[in-house]
């Protein structure tokens, strides 16, 4: 046998097959056999949305307006996000940031930048600029080449607004505007076609699945190399796929796409919201709250990327990054001058263990005032744990808690009426104890000894591991096995903007081997882009022809 002929992903699967027959190495169980989900859309995220522009465009162009935010589902705005619409308030927006963003990309000196082939003050129509122009610039927004009917209707559109104003970068403007503001654009969608190594069978094309891996690995749009795979049929390929994904792995953009991927597993959308009082909370101005984020973004990506670190010890790592402005809430000395970051170390004997004791999680789980062990309680069960904690009745009588002339001093004390009503207590029987193990920071994150002069009690117990005070919840919350199974099902959820509830065998499959692979989130990542399961598909209920019914 000529050993030339394998292929790599064969040389590799015998090389595997050796060791694990000699017993050289643990080998973990194959990848279970998937038929896949029906192919959907999902609404571009507000970020989605600007990393692709300051891309292809420049971090110079200013996109104004937000965007109406996807539902929550199954805690993630990435899957919500298959649910997203696009009203006609929301058109409305959609129609002036492209307008925005079309006058700034004609503008000079933009414009000789991305249109080198048009002349300033131009004012006669120039086919072959526009169709080099439009061709490009379409590739890089719809993420795939541009049909021929496509490309004529925008070439014709530039065609007549600058035969109408005689000024060919209105007419560009125009071409451009009308990109921006397509489904095609706006919505990612998983056009399929027939599998011929299934027949029968369906799987995503290799645009829509060079889209699927490069908004899980980036965050953004598939840049030319990912495109050029696709179009190759490379990325169709096992050698072809596992070659962008090493590469895309080994780029500065994947921090981009784990930072977006914690930041809505942490709900940080929410600080756009977030008010504190400010004659409680003097220190917490929006500076703080600029910072408390990236601290915990920079935490993270430190840990699981830079350093490839055991994910679990995310909640009991002392390891940090600060600023001067976090140092007056934190009450700790920093040297670093005013706006820039210093890594930074919490003592041994400091209660800061874990990103659930910065001030992002404890800020954001407390109320204007006050903290709030029952919101930082739900929020470790929901966004750490998995685990569903539903929304209070709305009849509950609050009184008791709320009362400011009840003698208990503290949270514990004043938490004891829910726990006594029927309606509340199996909720917060299940909340009140973790956030408890944090009532010795405030509503803004500060540390305190006392509540109202009493001494706070911290001790309680996640799901029968017992402790003291914020590192032993710390620990407990490493120790617990929820913890890194619900990294598992939110990760891929997240890459999918699928449902896994349905996948318990795919699932067991990831979480077996994120346990041999050293709660590497960084190998999950990989095992997860290159498997098959990630880009099933079954029967199509919708195809990239109708996808404008998206937006209605």
């Amino acid at each position: 046998m000529n050993i030339s002929s394998f292929s790599n992903s064969k040389l590799r699967s015998l090389s595997t097959l050796i060791v694990c027959t000699i017993g050289l190495s643990a080998c973990g169980p194959s990848e279970p056999v998937s038929e896949g989900v029906p192919p959907d859309v999902r609404r571009l995220t507000e970020d989605q949305y600007r990393n692709i522009i300051s891309d292809i465009f420049g971090s110079s162009i200013v996109v104004g307006g937000r965007f109406d935010s996807p539902v929550r589902t199954e805690g993630l705005q990435a899957v919500g996000a298959r649910n997203a619409t696009v009203t006609a308030a929301a058109l409305s927006q959609f129609d002036e940031m492209a307008r925005s963003i079309s006058e700034q990309v004609m503008s000079e000196p933009t414009r000789q930048f991305l249109v080198p082939c048009s002349t300033p003050g131009q004012t006669n129509f120039d086919e072959s600029c526009t169709t080099e122009f439009i061709s490009n610039v379409g590739q890089l927004l719809f993420r795939r080449p541009l049909s021929d009917d496509e490309l004529a209707v925008r070439v014709n559109i530039v065609s007549e607004t600058t035969d109408r104003l005689g000024d060919f970068s209105e007419g560009l403007a125009t071409g451009l505007t009308s990109l921006l503001v397509a489904p095609q654009f706006l919505f990612i969608a998983d056009t399929v076609e027939d599998d011929p190594e299934n027949p029968g069978g369906h799987r995503l094309d290799a645009f829509a699945k060079a889209s699927r891996l490069s908004f899980f690995l980036w965050n953004r749009s598939p840049d030319r190399a990912l495109l050029e795979a696709a179009k190759s049929g490379d990325l169709h390929t096992e050698d072809g796929l596992e070659r962008q994904v090493e590469r895309m792995m080994a780029s500065p953009l994947l921090k981009a796409g784990v930072r977006a991927f914690f930041s809505d597993l942490l709900e940080f959308s929410e600080f756009d919201f977030l008010e504190k009082d400010s004659l409680i909370y003097p220190a917490f101005s929006a500076g703080a709250v600029r910072d408390a984020q990236e601290q915990t973004l920079r935490t993270i990506t430190d840990h699981v990327v830079n350093k490839n670190a055991d994910y679990r010890d995310l909640f009991t790592t002392r390891d940090t990054f600060m600023t001067s402005t976090l140092g007056m809430i934190y009450r700790v000395q920093v040297k670093a001058p005013q706006g820039t970051w210093e890594p930074y170390r919490f003592a041994d004997d400091d209660p800061r263990v874990g990103i659930q004791a910065q001030l992002s999680f404890l800020a954001l789980n407390s109320h204007p005032g006050r903290s709030s062990p029952t919101l930082r309680g739900k929020a470790i069960r929901n966004m750490l744990l998995c685990q569903q904690v539903p929304d209070p009745p709305p009849d509950v009588d609050f009184s008791g808690f709320n009362d400011p002339n009840s003698p208990s001093r503290t949270a514990r004390e004043r938490l004891t009426a829910h726990s006594v009503s029927a309606a509340c207590a199996g909720c917060h029987r299940i909340t009140d104890p973790i956030g408890l193990a944090l009532e010795k920071f405030d509503g803004a994150g500060q540390f305190r000894e006392t509540e109202n002069g009493a001494s706070i009690d911290t001790t309680g117990d996640l799901d029968g591991i017992p402790y003291d005070d914020s590192v032993g919840l710390g620990q407990a919350l490493r120790e617990n096995p929820a913890t890194t199974k619900c990294l598992v099902n939110r990760l891929y959820a997240y890459g999918s903007g699928q449902s896994v509830s349905s996948r318990s065998e795919w699932m067991t499959y990831l979480e077996e081997n994120f346990v041999k692979e050293q709660y590497s989130v960084t190998s999950l990542l990989k095992r997860i882009s290159t498997s098959k399961t990630f880009y099933a598909v079954t029967e199509p209920d919708m195809s990239d022809q109708n996808i404008e019914t998206a937006a209605n």
